[in-house]
């Protein structure tokens, strides 16, 4: 097993009293006439893990592609350590400490492993195109330290050594989620939001993901905010669940809370058979690494 790094996180008991790393309050969303966000509100304490969760078309990718400033809101807030970020653009949250990986994968896929890793770091260069033409010795020492720090830390930490310099397009499926969540690390993130890490992942990549999210969190003290529709994964490894649908938050509360939450199970089966949900549940969540 790993050894813990330095870094400090705060338990589920200490988050609970700190003061939200991320708050979202009465966000809307509109296209045209059809809202996907309705008045969303939700918080996510430092050192945890969030999950949102919902039905195919419930907001959460629309929710997500707000928080990273893809989408401006028709209306409501959004607060990152204390500032409001709500008409920050993208790159500007990102070099605040927000990182993401997408539902699809987003890798440049004519280029390798490392070259893919390194863009993430981009947002926290010293040197532009400009400045490394005139100060070429500068540029290329900082490009030194940030493929040292990448191979040392983020690549031995996800366990993808062996594919640093393989193209990425010539990689199975997983392990591009794997490089596309190295990526979102080397942008050096506070909260790292993961949209579908385990989409289209047999049992072995899944239960692999779910050992890295946990890692990040324990080991680096980053916060994840998630949207995940492997039910299993995301009671075993959520502090805090929120539930949409229809672009609206329908519950929130600890996994257990929502697991047994009538609307959540309607949402979900149409009925409001808890004992359904957690026969569902079990099933899904059978095998997972404790």
């Amino acid at each position: 097993m790993r050894a813990s790094a330095a870094v400090p996180f705060a338990s589920t008991a200490e988050a609970t009293v700190a003061a939200p790393v991320l708050q979202i309050e009465g966000v809307t969303l509109a296209f045209g006439g059809v809202r996907a966000l309705n008045g969303v509100s939700l918080s996510v304490a430092p050192g945890s893990i969030t999950s949102v969760i919902g039905p195919n078309g419930a907001g959460k990718t629309s929710l997500f592609n707000t928080i990273s400033g893809f989408y401006r809101p028709k209306a409501g807030s959004i607060v990152f350590e204390g500032q409001d970020i709500t008409q920050r653009p993208a790159p500007q949250r990102a070099k605040l400490g927000l990182a993401r990986s997408f539902q699809n994968i987003a890798l440049f896929r004519g280029m390798t492993v490392l070259d893919n890793i390194k863009l993430g770091r981009h947002v926290h260069l010293k040197t532009n195109l400009l400045q490394a033409l005139v100060y070429a010795g500068a540029a290329r020492r900082e490009e030194a330290a940030l493929r040292a720090d990448i191979e040392e830390r983020i690549i031995d930490f996800l366990e993808i050594d062996h594919i640093r310099h393989a193209s990425v397009a010539a990689l199975p499926y997983g392990l591009q989620k794997r490089v596309e969540m190295a990526r979102a690390l080397a942008m050096q993130p506070k909260v790292l939001m993961l949209d579908e890490p385990v989409a289209g992942m047999n049992r072995e990549e899944t239960e692999d993901m779910a050992r890295f999210i946990l890692d990040v969190r324990d080991e680096w003290g980053i916060t994840v905010l998630m949207v995940e529709h492997d039910m299993g994964m995301v009671m075993d490894l959520s502090d805090h669940v929120v539930v949409l649908n229809f672009g609206e938050v329908i519950a929130r509360g600890t996994p257990k809370e929502v697991q047994d939450n009538p609307e959540v199970v309607k949402a979900y089966l149409g009925s409001g058979d808890v004992a359904q949900m957690r026969q569902q549940l079990t099933a899904s969540s059978a095998g997972r690494p404790a």
